[in-house]
């Protein structure tokens, strides 16, 4: 069966300076097998499959999928996916409402792009000293090198690592089979456009290596950050390192975290599936 296919990049203005998720429409109908197959041969960090909601709040029913297997949640693949299903005939309204498998994910649409209401942690605060002790020598750093620590769980989960500055982020060289979870490893910018750099380094059974522009991430450190180390508006770079020019942008009113950015199609077409 042929199916509308979209590949969006996110997280940057400029052409194929962000993060691509492969989209497939019309996904009703598609095995668990089918899905997995498509995602192991793109071989993107994450292709994505819309399907009709099965809760009567939600616009449509997103599935996430990594090389690797499946995601509850994960934040580029949700803009990447609600541009998508605009861009093929969604509703223009100023919320859309995602079912995924951490439950129900706003959007909304404004002047700058889509963003998304961050979701709850999974999994939050201090990390025991050997986790965080075996994560720095996976990074290839000293322990008295990592400044802070907190989980940053809200589906793929995250580790959150934080070094003194964003010059020692862009030189980590991390051993990812050591890895002791998926790391996601922040700095702060003295000056300039962005408050943070950001790398998102991801354990081998995800079949991905390290992911260019994470909103996940980005939104789980939002939540830890915004409001104290950093403002409750701030851009996050990310993947420098990589030949990317990811921008994130983050806002925080009270408990919310808003995580938002560019979104831009470069292929569509269609799927044999």
């Amino acid at each position: 069966m042929t199916r509308p296919f979209r590949q969006v990049d996110v997280f940057s203005s400029e052409p194929l300076l962000g993060n691509p998720v492969a989209v497939v429409h019309d996904a009703d109908g598609l095995t668990d097998e089918q899905m997995a197959a498509f995602a192991r041969w793109t071989n993107l960090s994450e292709t994505t499959f819309l399907l009709s909601p099965t809760d009567p709040a939600a616009d449509y029913r997103l599935r996430i999928f990594t090389p690797g297997g499946e995601l509850p949640f994960a934040g580029h693949p949700t803009l990447g996916s609600a541009h998508a299903w605009l861009e093929a005939g969604g509703p223009a309204r100023d919320e859309i409402v995602q079912e995924c498998g951490v439950g129900l994910v706003t959007i909304r649409r404004g002047e700058g792009g889509l963003s998304f209401r961050a979701p709850e942690r999974i999994r939050q605060g201090a990390v025991d000293e050997g986790v965080v002790a075996q994560a720095a020598a996976a990074l290839g750093i000293a322990r008295a090198d990592v400044v802070d620590a907190e989980w940053c769980d809200n589906g793929p989960g995250w580790l959150g690592i934080r070094l003194a500055d964003a010059e020692a982020v862009l030189a980590l060289q991390p051993d990812q089979a050591a890895l002791p979870a998926n790391v996601g490893a922040v700095g702060t910018y003295s000056d300039g456009e962005c408050a943070i750099e950001v790398r998102a380094f991801c354990r081998p059974e995800q079949g991905i290596l390290e992911d260019p522009v994470t909103g996940s991430l980005n939104a789980a450190l939002g939540q830890w950050l915004a409001g104290g180390l950093l403002p409750n508006e701030y851009v996050a770079s990310q993947g420098t390192a990589l030949g990317r020019r990811g921008r994130v942008h983050v806002s925080r009113t009270g408990d919310e975290v808003w995580v938002g950015g560019a979104t831009n199609t470069t292929i569509v077409g269609t799927v044999g599936l």
